[in-house]
Order: C-alpha cells, then sequence, then structure tokens
C-alpha cells in the first residue's frame, strides 16, 4: 500500500493553513487585469483539483470576483489562499502558500495578452490568451 503525499502550507500569520494530497505540480501565471489588480502581479498558482482541506476556515474571506470563480485570504494577515472554480470546485493556490517547493516548474503563461510590458519572466513556457483558455475550459466541460 503505498502513502499519498500531503503537501501542507499557510497564510503569512498561520490562522489559516490547508492541506492537499492532490497538486499540479505545474505553475502558470496569471497575468489577468483581476489577478493583478488582487496581489499586484501575476499569480503564480498551482492546481489543486481536489482534498483541499482548510484550518482555521471561519478566518478565511471570500470574494466572488465572477459568475464562475471566488478568490478566498486571510481575514487576520490579508494572504492570497485561493482563487477557486465554482462549477467544479478546482483550487488554484498560489505557489508560495506552500512550505516547500514541492517540486514545482513553472512552465505555463495565461492572459498573456494581458501581460504590462515593465516585466517579463526569463522561464520558457507556453504562453496562451484568455481566449484560447476559456476555450480549453469549453472543452473540458463537453467532455464530461
Amino acid at each position: 500500500m503505498s502513502e499519498l503525499s500531503v503537501f501542507k502550507g499557510s497564510c503569512l500569520c498561520g490562522t489559516v493553513s490547508l492541506s492537499t494530497t492532490h497538486i499540479n505540480h505545474h505553475i502558470a501565471a496569471c497575468h489577468c487585469n483581476m489577478c493583478r489588480k488582487w496581489g499586484g502581479g501575476a499569480l503564480l498558482g498551482v492546481e489543486c483539483n481536489e482534498g483541499v482541506r482548510f484550518e482555521g476556515e471561519e478566518n478565511i474571506g471570500r470574494y466572488q470576483s465572477s459568475e464562475w470563480a471566488e478568490r478566498g485570504f486571510c481575514n487576520k494577515c490579508g494572504s492570497h489562499l485561493f482563487y477557486k472554480l465554482k462549477e467544479n470546485n478546482h483550487y488554484y493556490i498560489p505557489a508560495g502558500i506552500f512550505d516547500g517547493d514541492e517540486g514545482f516548474i513553472f512552465d505555463l503563461q495565461v492572459f498573456i495578452e494581458e501581460k504590462p510590458e515593465y516585466y517579463a519572466f526569463a522561464n520558457r513556457t507556453k504562453n496562451m490568451t484568455g481566449e484560447e483558455l476559456f476555450a480549453l475550459f469549453a472543452s473540458d466541460s463537453s467532455n464530461s
């Protein structure tokens, strides 16, 4: 019987902690205007599609940023905790929340057409526009 790896992390003040056994080790940078307004720059997130558990959940503030998604943050220190798709409960969690580097690989940038000229990442990545990303989500949901 194999043991599942548990990935853990917390907000800056430690009031909210999270754990999951399901993590995509590929980091995506989202350059959309909402993510940049939310955090002052691109969101560097990892997909955790199920099994995300929170402790200190009473300290999580939630903001309904669109019809399809909400964003979570710590009410005490303001740390960004997640971007969550409502329809399928997929979480995108900032990579820096986790306690270690978890073997992360930065290899995707989305909403590349909204990325401002004043920064650029050195990593070679796949780049997708918002339109391409929404088309991918649409094809994924029609296959289920």
